[in-house]
């Protein structure tokens, strides 16, 4: 796909800080969809100066929110939201240049900050029923509309149950893009297993969580 046909992804930042989970779902994003095609806007000096990974910087950061960044039309930019009337579609690709997040769609239970966004106007799609991450949101919104594949036919899981050990386990209240692994069982037997694509050092984060909620 050449540059004239990638479309960009905006992450409208809705904290005051940036937590470690926040910083794992960027990261996850710039790994995806590259430093020129990825934006930060909303960010604050504390976000900047303390708790913004240095990697992340690569990306296109404003401090200003989105509808003040250079060259960017109202027109051009949907909003995946969601309570949107209709759901993505790949000809989506074709109407619009920037696909727009808030940086909270992994609220659980969710708190429709996107409403906080939805009040200025942008057209609206939505993700499908299930509540997603926003890294997983970001990534299905790509293979949507620049890889064409209907938002239907992506493979999901939902709600995975994410084990640490025998005894200990946490279950996810999102969907994700479901990966598929070929594992070895202990009889020798080769066995394909669905399991959530998640950013690079969330199980670690997680088990950490898990510990720390069961020290008491």
């Amino acid at each position: 796909m050449t540059d004239n046909t990638k479309r960009c992804y905006i992450i409208e930042h809705m904290e005051d800080a940036m937590h470690e989970w926040c910083s794992l779902e960027y990261k996850h994003m710039l790994q995806n969809i590259g430093p020129d095609h990825l934006y930060f806007t909303s960010l604050s000096d504390k976000c900047l100066n303390e708790g913004m990974p240095e990697e992340l910087k690569a990306a296109q950061c404003y401090q200003v929110d989105v509808l003040n960044v250079p060259g960017i039309k109202r027109e051009e930019i949907c909003l995946l939201d969601p309570s949107g009337t209709s759901e993505l579609s790949p000809e989506d690709g074709d109407k619009f240049k920037y696909f727009l997040f808030g940086g909270i769609l992994g609220d659980h239970p969710p708190r429709d900050r996107t409403g906080e966004l939805r009040k200025l106007g942008f057209e609206g799609r939505r993700l499908g029923p299930v509540q997603m991450t926003t890294d997983t949101a970001v990534n299905v919104t790509k293979r949507v509309v620049e890889d064409r594949i209907p938002l239907d036919k992506v493979p999901y899981i939902d709600h995975p149950e994410i084990f640490f050990s025998r005894h200990e386990s946490v279950t996810m209240p999102f969907r994700y893009i479901a990966e598929t692994k070929t594992i070895t069982t202990k009889d020798g037997q080769q066995k394909s297993i669905k399991k959530p694509l998640m950013p690079p050092g969330m199980l670690e984060l997680l088990k950490k969580d898990n510990e720390m909620s069961l020290d008491f």
